[in-house]
């Protein structure tokens, strides 16, 4: 990997991407969600309040590009199993901040050591209909990195180039049926995978962020 290309990507975060997430006593008016495609408007479960979540969005440094880490949901999990994610997971009483969850989360799940994650920055919150406010945190990996899986949580594990997510010309709508009605999301094909969802959602943002 040229050190250009990473010098590229710490400019571009610096830049578009927050230091700080909201705070937790500040409403957040307009998150980013799968309704910003949705004429109708916001979606969410009536009656309940969102539940705070942090994921962390692993920026890869490989020998011949910077990629970035999702995982295969493991079949049996209640929300979302089988599906495409980063790691991640529920903001837990004790957790000091959504940093600290999502590097608690990625250690958990796929065995990332926070000492070898640096901490770019924060997307913005992301609004999922089954209820989850989704902090994405953004993190560069350096060193070795060895993997340990949780099996509990995780299927698989695969990486995609960078510069191929940033591609919008790779960036699809889907159409489907939630709640009886028509909801459409980005989806995002590699290979045999479709990561689609809060997932792509997240990536499209990521996209919007570093290439404004």
């Amino acid at each position: 990997m040229s050190v250009d290309a990473v010098s590229d990507l710490l400019v571009r975060a610096e830049r578009g991407l927050s230091a700080t997430p909201p705070k937790a006593d500040d409403p957040i008016s307009n998150p980013r969600g799968d309704h910003d495609l949705d004429p109708v408007g916001i979606a969410q479960p009536p009656g309940k309040p969102h539940r705070p979540a942090a994921v962390l969005v692993p920026v890869i440094v490989r020998d011949a590009e910077l990629s970035v880490l999702f995982t295969v949901r493991a079949s049996h999990l209640r929300d979302h199993s089988g599906q495409i994610a980063f790691p991640g997971g529920k903001i837990e009483p004790f957790d000091r901040s959504p940093v600290d969850a999502a590097l608690r989360e990625a250690r958990e799940e796929v065995g990332l050591r926070p000492d070898d994650i640096r901490i770019l920055g924060y997307l913005d919150p992301y609004l999922s209909a089954t209820g989850f406010l989704v902090m994405p945190v953004v993190g560069l990996c350096t060193g070795d990195i060895p993997l340990a899986l949780d099996p509990a949580e995780v299927a698989d594990v695969f990486e995609v180039p960078l510069v191929r997510l940033m591609d919008p010309a790779y960036r699809r709508l889907g159409v489907g049926l939630w709640q009886d009605r028509p909801r459409r999301y980005y989806a995002i094909p590699f290979g045999e995978r479709m990561i689609w969802g809060v997932t792509a959602g997240i990536v499209n943002n990521l996209h919007e962020r570093l290439f404004p």
